[in-house]
């Protein structure tokens, strides 16, 4: 099957890796070369705007780090809903019920439907290909895209048959992973201050009641070996909680947990940089205890 892939970034570029490795002819686009050329290398085709690809794709994937991005890429000049060909759009990312809403609106117009499909599992899993990946939409165009969709990871969940269960049930997760990042990164601060191993730290609790997303991955790979380089940046996961608690609030979900999370996600940024590492909340919280835990992998 033809597709085309719009973004092959940190999590793009392993996701489409994958289609190809399944036999699948891929055309791509980004806007950074360097994250084109080892999907050229593997013989996919390069189009120069978004319109190109609509005009050759039927199915076009998407995966961007921003709504504005998002925008651009489908209402800007030479945008998505310019071409004439693509029937099926696939959406990757983290955007919410009300942004994908309007996407939806624009598309169904011209024929165009939406699949949404965020995923969850990092950079790490996206190139292992154990993914988790959220699906809702039209029960046909889904059995349609189905077989595309299960090469990036084992378990394939359907939200639901409308577009944005799939957007609800992500910031789900999300909500919950941030939450873990946070609190992880004061727990293991206070207990490695207090004298025990970051190792002993991680053995303890990934069997206890403590076990969670961020102990088991963004620790062991990013933190512990102190190269602070899980794969993601911080003003993604920021954006992740903002439309998480947004959702909340328009379902009448009282969300203090995650405003605090969202707070301290905030102030990491302004002591340090949007595009920091999500590991480096670890150091921020490190640096208000005057400490740091050792490198110990």
């Amino acid at each position: 099957m033809e597709a085309g892939y719009l973004g092959v970034g940190a999590m793009g570029q392993p996701m489409a890796t994958k289609l190809l490795e399944g036999g699948h002819q891929l055309t791509i686009l980004d806007v950074s070369a360097a994250a084109m050329q080892p999907l050229l290398d593997r013989q996919a085709r390069q189009v120069s705007t978004p319109k190109e690809m609509a005009d050759q794709c039927e199915i076009v994937f998407v995966s961007l780090p921003t709504l504005g991005a998002f925008r651009n890429v489908v209402f800007g000049d030479n945008g998505l809903l310019q071409g004439s060909k693509m029937k099926i759009l696939v959406n990757t990312c983290t955007i919410g019920q009300k942004f994908l809403r309007e996407i939806e609106a624009a598309m169904t117009p011209r024929g165009i439907t939406i699949v949404d499909c965020p995923i969850s599992g990092g950079p790490s899993g996206a190139a292992a290909g154990t993914l988790s990946v959220m699906v809702s939409g039209d029960p046909a165009t889904l059995e349609k895209v189905m077989p595309l969709l299960s090469l990036w990871g084992p378990t394939v969940t359907v939200a639901g048959d409308k577009p944005g269960a799939a957007q609800v049930l992500k910031l789900t997760n999300n909500a919950l992973f941030i939450v873990s990042l946070v609190a992880t990164s004061e727990a293991f601060t206070m207990g490695a201050k207090g004298g025990v191993s970051p190792e002993i730290l991680l053995k303890a609790i990934s069997v206890g009641t403590g076990d969670n997303g961020a102990l088991k991955k963004v620790f062991p790979q990013a933190v512990m070996t102190r190269n602070f380089n899980f794969g993601a940046a911080m003003h993604i996961l920021k954006k992740d909680m903002d439309l998480a608690v947004e959702q909340g609030e328009e379902l009448g979900v009282p969300m203090w947990l995650c405003q605090t999370a969202q707070m301290m996600l905030h102030h990491a940024i302004l002591a340090g940089s949007p595009n920091d590492d999500i590991s480096t909340m670890a150091r921020f919280v490190e640096r208000g205890a005057g400490f740091e835990m050792p490198k110990t992998r």
